[in-house]
């Protein structure tokens, strides 16, 4: 078998020199908070979008928080999600004093499943959040037309989503408003940090975003301090601080220009997985791709270990083999808080529950090397087969 002499990562972020040598200029430059190279990061990712506004915050939860408040969903309102997401999807809706209302998922795509989302609906409901689980595109038309028949707002949680395309249109090109993460996991990282991308004419929005991510304060800080400028400013409402540095942005600059490319990287090995456990099917299940995701991102391969009761044992076994694996996620509506605040319960939502007692990400960033991926392969079938020939 394949013998592998480090640690093989779930996730690994990939920086050049290139890269490196961006982050020393912009330290040297003596302008590292929210600044120009900022500026010039939000320039490329709304061309990357097909000219549409975006604004960077500190992570995609800051831009989750933002948009939910510049759609104005407060106290008493619902927002539609999915639970099988990570926390942050949920959690903002809560801090907001929204109820976060669950729909269950399509068990093959792992994805809401649009069909449940309009008997979710209710006179509270205020904005529905579909999460691109996995990178790969939620069915987004028949969303949009629930949207669009009850006066509700779109809000997708991309954070996975970077560079997948929904029937050859990129997610964050169209559609309402789109929330995207460049934490290291991610596709693209900006080391910690995300956007928000939204129509460049709702200008009220804009405005809202750009008054949450700093403070309230009525004038950027680019604004604030340049050597024109007096320096006084206003606090038009309350706002938080979670606005991108130039150090932030210099590492996202670089990583933009490759994300295409090491997204097709991670296709090439996930088609490579999907080859290898094709014939699993007895013991594993792979997340399906439906022919309206022209482009998936690749950001995850979960599997779903059909025997529930096997999924700690094969995780122990994969880290004892020197393979990093993750059970993402855990649905979102069993965890204490959401139990005890909002009343949900087990069986509330039984496919996400099927999925999160079984689901294992395994290895797939750009750095896999084919070797490495190899050996990842055999250990999992050698989890399942032993030593025989399966």
């Amino acid at each position: 078998m394949q013998k592998v002499d480090e640690f093989i990562a779930m996730a690994k972020p990939l920086i050049d020199d290139d890269t490196i040598e961006e982050v020393v200029r912009v330290l040297k430059s003596g302008w590292i908070a929210t600044g120009p190279v900022t500026r010039e990061f939000e320039k490329k990712l709304s061309e990357y979008f097909g000219g549409r506004t975006v604004m960077c915050f500190s992570s995609a939860t800051a831009g989750l928080h933002a948009a939910l408040m510049a759609v104005g969903v407060g106290s008493g309102d619902e927002v539609i999600t999915t639970p099988m997401t990570f926390a942050a999807t949920a959690n903002v809706i809560a801090m907001l004093g929204a109820r976060p209302v669950f729909v269950d998922i399509d068990p093959g795509t792992i994805n809401i499943d649009p069909s449940k989302v309009e008997v979710a609906c209710t006179s509270k409901t205020k904005a529905i959040m579909p999460v691109h689980y996995a990178g790969l595109p939620v069915d987004m038309d028949p969303i949009f037309d629930i949207a669009a028949r009850r006066n509700l707002r779109v809000i997708e949680d991309a954070a996975h989503a970077t560079g997948s395309c929904y029937k050859n249109q990129k997610i964050g090109s169209f559609g309402d408003i789109q929330v995207f993460s460049f934490h290291p996991i991610k596709n693209m990282t900006s080391a910690e940090g995300g956007c928000v991308v939204l129509d460049s004419g709702a200008k009220n929005e804009q405005k809202i975003l750009e008054l949450q991510r700093f403070h309230g304060i009525d004038r950027s800080i680019w604004d604030r301090f340049s050597a024109k400028s007096s320096g006084f400013y206003d606090v038009v409402c309350p706002g938080f601080k979670s606005n991108m540095s130039d150090l932030q942005s210099a590492i996202g600059v670089h990583q933009l220009d490759a994300v295409d490319a090491m997204n097709e990287r991670r296709r090439k090995l996930a088609d490579r997985y999907r080859l290898a456990f094709a014939d699993m099917f007895d013991h594993v299940h792979m997340q399906s791709v439906p022919d309206y995701s022209f482009v998936h991102s690749g950001h995850l391969f979960p599997l779903c270990v059909l025997d529930w009761t096997q999924r700690e044992t094969f995780m122990e076994f994969m880290k004892n083999s020197s393979i990093g694996v993750t059970p993402y996620y855990a649905p979102v509506h069993l965890f204490t808080y959401y139990r005890r605040t909002f009343g949900y319960t087990e069986g509330d939502f039984p496919h996400a529950e099927y999925v999160g007692k079984r689901i294992v990400s395994i290895p797939l960033h750009t750095s896999l090397t084919e070797d490495a991926q190899d050996y990842v392969i055999e250990t999992v079938r050698r989890f399942f087969y032993g030593n025989k020939n399966g």
